[in-house]
Order: structure tokens, then C-alpha cells, then sequence
């Protein structure tokens, strides 16, 4: 393709705005599968823990063709947590799609991706998506994303961004939200192939390409994609790769040079300036890295990438059940494992500690780190973490900590409840909002200190109706202790297995964890208190007999289904003095 045929352009959105929905649409009208092929919902999220959640965790690539343009689009994650894929994806791209729900309007991470979009002075192009909805109200919504852009700083070209109403669901899109019933998506190509910029560059300088995202096929190794800044990058060409820091070199010849035609990855003989390629044979390369040409090398800058804001501490399992259930249950493997996550998740710190056993994980939130974990079990690691901690700094002399935007949705009836929990999180009302439908929308500064544990008692204390968000906002002084569990937990002082009798009896005493067989040790969390202080109790007590037949005997044991605690809740439930114990089938939560 001729560089003016190219538009490489990324779809941002808060969480849940429609972003893959519509990449879905997109693929279909170009005619990228057949006639007859059956496409799964959200053909983009294409991991497992992706599809379960419903939710985008990695930067995905694919390409479109449009009348005689290629347009190569890069599908973002939508969660505050995973900020770093979109950071560093800003600057292979020219433009962007900005998608906005046409009933909640702009949130917490439409400013975060927005922003970052507009940092790298990227064109904008605005969907209002979901304008099918029956509570509907685009024009509203035109008037507050107009307010975001002039907020966050955006120049007057930038200011003149063009709109698309569009329902990613049906498929269709227009220039009014009245006519977008019907039709097509045509409107949004000719608006993508008009307004976003094609790829600059200057193919006859020597080839400088960054890599933005590393992938790996099992039989090809790792895969470097990125876009090609300057020059012609051909099939077999020997070539320099720099590091991330411009420190160190090596030469190699790539094995395989390849283009993004819509799902898949087809080899091609050479490729030049302006298009998003993917390049293997060229291990142990990373993010951050240069491609350049071995004649005249010359590295590129690379995006600064925000610093993680949470850490939490990865060890060897010490348990007294500890290599039963793993497979991966070594302080090397557990090195290997962590240190290579971070070759491909840039946001993502590991730090070796006094202790060959542990190691200080740090990410952007409880969600990254716990889709790390969830990776790893999966994979057969067995292991344990401690209790989030945030990563305080000190701003011109003064101690520091992370501060997030927290936006809650609430019915009317609730929002005494959740001021009142808020209020002893020492949160800063920021604004309040009366929604037609009896919605009340409450935005909060908050640390983010205060946050963990919150998710849980929110949705008991809106009995499941509440809506929250939050994206990082920066640094602010540090506001003192926050108590963020109220209540103690329910050890075991007995190991053995759980049984119906010793359950009844500490039933009474709180919620249980676990239900009856199952395996416990001396020092297990297996339930939560009613009241603050830890309680010590035994699970597999079991009923004295006697040969004497007592007038209850006969009377059945009444259990009350326990609650089993996932893996987020089990990381935002444990205190500073426990630990959870992670391996392939289970989720444990002990005393240190």
C-alpha cells in the first residue's frame, strides 16, 4: 500500500462503552470473513480470561480494507488498571476512535484515554455509540464531551473533532442520531478514511521501527509488532536491534516479516513507512525496543509510560499444604515467571527482596496484579501474596500517595449507605448529580488506599444496583489511616477436614467460607467474624457419642450456604497479617 492509503488509528472508551463491539461491526461489513463463516461475539478478546469477564485486557491488532485503503486499527482495554496498554500503543497510531455511551456519557477513563490521546497530538474522531438505548440523550452527551476536551487541553484543531452517531449492536452509524436505525457503517469509514491523518515518515531514510507489542507463537518464538517509522523493512534483512535505553545492540536477520490482514497475520516480502508490522527471529527483543537499520542505526524515543501505583508481594507457598496442588512451586520458577511478564506488560515492576523467596510485584491496581495471578494458577504456579499496598512518594518534601476519581451510580434509596461507608474512607465529595431515572451519580477524590475492600460492601450495601468507576488521578499529601475492614476474621485452631457439626456451631459466630469436606489447617481464614476482633474456632469438631440416645439426636443440621470467595474479594478481604495461598484448584486465605 502507498503511505496516503494507509489510516492506523486506535478505539479508546471507558470500560463497557462498546469499544469491541464495534471493531466486531467492522470486520464483518468489510467483508473480512465469508459469507457463510459463524463469528463469535467480540472476536477481538480472544484469551480466555477476556471472554469469561468481558472485559479487554490486551492491546489487540487487525487491519480493514476500505475502497482502496488499509486501515489498521488497534483494539485498547477500556479498565484504568491496564492504562499502559493504551499508553504505549499512542504512538503507532495517528488518530483515534473516541467511543461514548450515549446515556452515561463521558467517565473516569474516557479523561485517561482522552488524555493520552491528546498529549501525543493524535486526531480525534468521536462515536456516540449506543444511541438505541430507550434513555438515550446524545446531544447531552455532546455537549459534555465538548466540556472534556476543553478540560484536558485540547488544541482548536483538535477541538473540531468530527462525530459519528453509531449502534455498534445493529451495525449501523450516521451523521444524525435520528437516522441511525437503519444502514450501515459506511459513514464511519468515509469519516476515518477523511479525518485521520495518513502515517508520516520518509521511506527513503533508513529504516527505524519501535516496538509496541511483543506476542508469541509457539513456533515462530517472540514477535515484535510495531509500526514502521522510516524506510523499508524487507523479508531476511539483517538488522540492529536497540534496547529501550539506547545502551546495548545486537544484529540479526529476521526469520519472518508479516502484515495484519483482518484477524490474521499474513507473510509478506517487505513492507514500507507507515504500515503496522509484525517481525520474528529476533529474540530476546522487548517493548520499548528499536529496529534500525544495520548500516546507519538510530534508536527512537519511547512513550514514558505512567508508574504503577499498587504492589503486593509474590512468595513461595510456606503453607502446611504447600506443593500438594501445583505444579510450578519453586523460588526459580516463580523468578522466571514474574520477570518474564514484564517483557510484554510494561506497566508492570518486579523487585527482588532480602528473601530469595519473595518478590515485590508493582501494577496499576488490584485488577492488573489479579489478572497476573489468575494467569499464573492457571498456568500451574502455586504460591502466595500479601494484602495490596499503595506505593507512597515524596513530592517536594511532603509523603505522598496515589488519588483515584471514583464515579458511583447509585438508586436514590441507597446513597445514605454509601456516603456513610465513603465518609470513614476520608473521601472528598467532588460533585453530585440527579439522573432522571431516579439514579443518583456521586464523584469522590479518593485514595487509593481506600478503595480496597470498598467493591464488596458497596454492592451489599446497594444490594447489587450500584454501578462504580475509578481511574488514577495523581499524587496528593497523605491523609493519614484509613481503617478499610471492619470486621475480624474466623481462624481455624484445628486442622482436619470442615465437618456439618463444626460448622453449625461457627455459623453462628459469623459467615462461613467454606462448606463441609473441605481440607483445613492450623491458622486458616474460613470465615468472617461479626465483630472486629479475630475469632479463633474449630471447624472439624465433631459430635461427642455416647450410647445414650438424646431427645435431639434426630434433629438435621441447618447450614447456611457458604460464601465462596473469588480471587478479587479474597485480595480485597485479607488484612495486613495475612496472606493468600494461590495454587491450580484452590484460593486460601491464612494468618502469616
Amino acid at each position: 500500500m502507498e503511505q496516503n492509503q494507509l489510516r492506523n488509528l486506535a478505539i479508546i472508551a471507558h470500560v463497557d462503552h462498546g469499544k469491541t463491539t464495534l471493531v466486531d461491526c467492522m470486520l464483518k461489513q468489510s467483508g473480512v470473513f465469508h459469507e457463510k463463516q459463524v463469528v463469535e461475539d467480540r472476536v477481538m478478546d480472544s484469551n480466555d480470561l477476556e471472554r469469561e469477564r468481558g472485559i479487554t485486557i490486551m492491546s489487540k491488532n487487525t487491519a480493514i480494507f476500505y475502497k482502496d485503503m488499509k486501515f489498521n486499527i488497534v483494539d485498547t482495554p477500556g479498565h484504568a488498571d491496564f492504562g499502559g496498554e493504551v499508553e504505549r500503543i499512542v504512538q503507532i497510531v495517528d488518530g483515534v476512535l473516541l467511543v461514548v455511551d450515549a446515556v452515561e456519557g463521558p467517565m473516569p477513563q474516557t479523561r485517561f484515554v482522552l488524555g493520552k490521546a491528546l498529549e501525543a497530538g493524535l486526531k480525534p474522531v468521536v462515536v456516540i455509540n449506543k444511541v438505541d438505548r430507550p434513555n438515550a440523550r446524545p446531544t447531552e452527551v455532546m455537549d459534555e464531551i465538548l466540556e472534556l476536551f476543553i478540560d484536558l487541553g485540547a488544541d482548536d484543531e483538535q477541538l473540531e473533532f468530527p462525530t459519528v452517531f453509531a449502534s455498534a449492536q445493529k451495525g449501523t452509524a450516521s451523521l444524525a442520531h435520528e437516522d441511525c436505525e437503519s444502514g450501515s457503517l459506511e459513514p464511519l469509514f468515509e469519516m476515518i478514511a477523511e479525518y485521520i491523518p495518513c502515517p508520516l515518515g520518509d521511506k527513503m531514510l533508513p529504516l527505524q521501527l519501535g516496538v509496541t507489542l511483543v506476542s508469541y507463537d509457539t513456533y515462530l518464538g517472540r514477535q515484535a509488532i510495531g509500526r514502521i517509522s522510516n524506510g523499508v523493512l524487507k523479508n531476511k534483512q539483517a538488522v540492529t536491534v536497540i534496547n529501550a535505553d539506547h545502551q546495548k545492540s545486537y544484529r540479526k536477520e529476521i526469520s519472518g516479516l508479516f502484515s495484519f490482514e483482518g484477524l490474521k497475520k499474513v507473510p509478506v516480502s517487505e513492507a514500507s513507512t507507515g504500515d503496522i508490522v509484525v517481525v520474528s527471529g529476533l529474540d530476546p527483543i522487548n517493548v520499548g525496543d528499536t529496529i534500525a537499520c544495520s548500516e546507519h542505526p538510530v534508536p527512537l524515543n519511547f512513550v514514558a509510560i505512567d508508574q504503577p501505583t499498587v504492589s503486593m508481594k509474590f512468595q513461595v507457598n510456606k503453607s502446611p499444604f504447600a506443593g500438594r496442588e501445583g505444579k510450578f512451586v519453586t523460588s526459580r520458577k516463580l523468578n522466571e515467571r514474574l520477570f518474564r511478564e514484564t517483557e510484554s506488560d510494561v506497566a508492570l515492576q518486579v523487585e527482588e527482596t532480602d528473601s530469595p523467596d519473595a518478590f515485590n510485584v508493582f501494577g496499576r491496581g488490584e485488577l492488573h496484579l489479579g489478572i497476573l495471578i489468575e494467569k499464573m494458577r492457571r498456568e500451574g504456579f502455586e504460591f502466595e501474596v500479601s494484602r495490596p499496598q499503595v506505593v507512597l512518594k515524596v513530592v517536594d518534601g511532603v509523603k505522598c500517595e496515589p488519588v483515584e476519581e471514583l464515579v458511583i451510580e447509585v438508586p436514590e434509596q441507597y446513597m445514605g449507605s454509601v456516603m456513610e461507608n465513603l465518609g470513614q474512607r476520608k473521601v472528598s465529595m467532588q460533585n453530585m448529580v440527579q439522573k432522571q431515572d431516579g439514579i443518583v451519580r456521586l464523584v469522590y477524590d479518593i485514595a487509593t488506599r481506600g478503595l480496597f475492600g470498598f467493591r464488596s460492601e458497596f454492592l451489599t450495601d446497594t444490594k447489587g444496583e450500584g454501578i462504580m468507576y475509578h481511574s488514577f488521578k495523581g499524587y496528593e499529601p497523605f491523609v493519614g489511616d484509613i481503617e478499610t475492614r471492619s470486621r475480624g476474621a474466623l481462624v481455624a485452631f484445628e486442622g482436619g477436614e470442615s465437618n456439618a457439626y463444626g460448622l453449625e456451631n461457627a455459623q453462628e459466630r459469623g459467615g462461613l467460607f467454606i462448606g463441609v469436606g473441605v481440607p483445613v489447617y492450623r491458622g486458616m481464614v474460613v470465615g468472617e467474624n461479626s465483630r472486629g476482633a479475630d475469632l479463633a474456632i474449630n471447624v472439624c469438631k465433631k459430635k461427642h457419642l455416647t450410647n445414650i440416645r438424646s431427645s435431639t439426636s434426630d434433629v438435621s443440621v441447618k447450614l447456611i450456604p457458604p460464601q465462596i470467595m473469588s480471587l478479587e474479594q479474597c485480595l480485597q478481604f485479607i488484612s495486613d497479617d495475612e496472606l493468600l495461598e494461590v495454587t491450580p484448584q484452590s484460593l486460601r486465605m491464612r494468618k502469616k
